[in-house]
């Protein structure tokens, strides 16, 4: 009988380390060299920023160029009230904020700056830092340091930068939204996928117009049905944002539809924390079609996925639904 050799077998650990992907860096280099980023603080590029920090109360630090685009960054402490948070990203969690607070005081240290631009009232506005300067007016300081850009489009930029801590559905469906009515007024001529690097889906949306009407809305049962159908359009960020309008409220009709569907199925002896996910599965006329991330085309149109799943919610016979059915629902979920 043959023998296995002695030193010949890997060992699991080994074969699980020789799988794992590692991160190659770049061969070709950019960015600018460490004498190319320094900037005296009377610079002309920096001057009439540094002078509106001091007139609002703040004290420029230094100002550099950013190693990767070469772009002109103020370092700068502002007084709190100086600066807002944009109009369009996630709504303040108190909850957040206060924990946030106590966390730096137990640090004893204010270190992670807040990046602010100029905003469209000539003000500071942070576009990523709403719960530090919640934070930072909790502990009562007079000022927060700060990274000041001159780019104003970093604000709309930036979001995408979120990769960490994911937001949940509710929070980025509203980010998203409230940016796209800020960009319809900032730039009226831009067509909706142009911005698609900032939205990332376009599902967004259209779930942030429902969200925006009705804060509790059950978006979470939709997304799966709304990332296969709906795309980036063409067309103006204002007229597709009026298109969107009438795809919320054909959804919103369909969703008080699952719902009359739920209390039937509640009326026959059904108790499952997945019935409405139940409920919209089986009237989504694209849930047996295979999608790929990125695909430009829908393998339905939206309007007429939408024309389709209303019917399907109006004939939905809640007497041909077993336990079983649901069961099968519950255990998927779950994965």
């Amino acid at each position: 009988m043959a023998t296995r050799k002695a030193g010949t077998r890997k060992s699991g650990s080994a074969r699980a380390g020789s799988r794992v992907k590692t991160l190659a860096p770049s061969k070709a280099k950019r960015g600018l060299d460490g004498a190319e980023i320094a900037l005296p603080i009377d610079d002309e590029r920096i001057a009439a920023l540094a002078a509106q920090v001091r007139d609002r109360g703040g004290a420029p630090i230094g100002a550099y160029r950013e190693p990767l685009s070469g772009g002109t960054v103020l370092l700068a402490t502002l007084p709190l009230a100086a600066v807002q948070p944009t109009p369009f990203q996630r709504d303040l969690s108190p909850t957040h904020a206060r924990r946030l607070a106590q966390k730096i005081d137990e640090a004893g240290s204010f270190l992670d700056p807040i990046i602010v631009v100029r905003g469209e009232d000539g003000g500071f506005w942070t576009p990523n830092g709403r719960h530090r300067l919640a934070a930072a007016k909790v502990l009562g300081l007079r000022q927060i340091t700060a990274l000041i850009s001159l780019d104003k489009g970093l604000a709309f930029r930036i979001l995408a930068l979120n990769t960490e801590k994911a937001h949940n559905l509710k929070d980025r469906s509203l980010e998203v939204i409230r940016m796209a009515k800020a960009l319809t007024r900032r730039e009226p001529r831009a067509k909706e996928n142009d911005f698609a690097a900032q939205f990332e889906s376009a599902e967004f949306l259209t779930l942030g117009i429902l969200y925006l009407k009705d804060a509790r809305f059950a978006g979470g049962a939709y997304g799966s049905f709304l990332r296969k159908v709906d795309r980036f359009s063409d067309r103006t960020l204002a007229a597709s944002l009026r298109e969107r309008e009438g795809y919320a409220a054909r959804l919103r009709d369909i969703d008080t539809q699952v719902r009359r569907i739920v209390k039937a199925l509640e009326a026959r002896g059904f108790k499952s924390p997945y019935l409405r996910t139940f409920v919209v599965a089986r009237i989504n006329p694209v849930r047996f079609i295979r999608t790929k991330p990125g695909d430009k085309r829908p393998p339905m149109p939206i309007g007429a996925a939408l024309t389709r799943m209303t019917a399907a919610a109006k004939g939905f016979d809640v007497g041909k639904v077993r336990s079983a059915d649901l069961a099968l629902v519950a255990a998927l979920s779950g994965e």
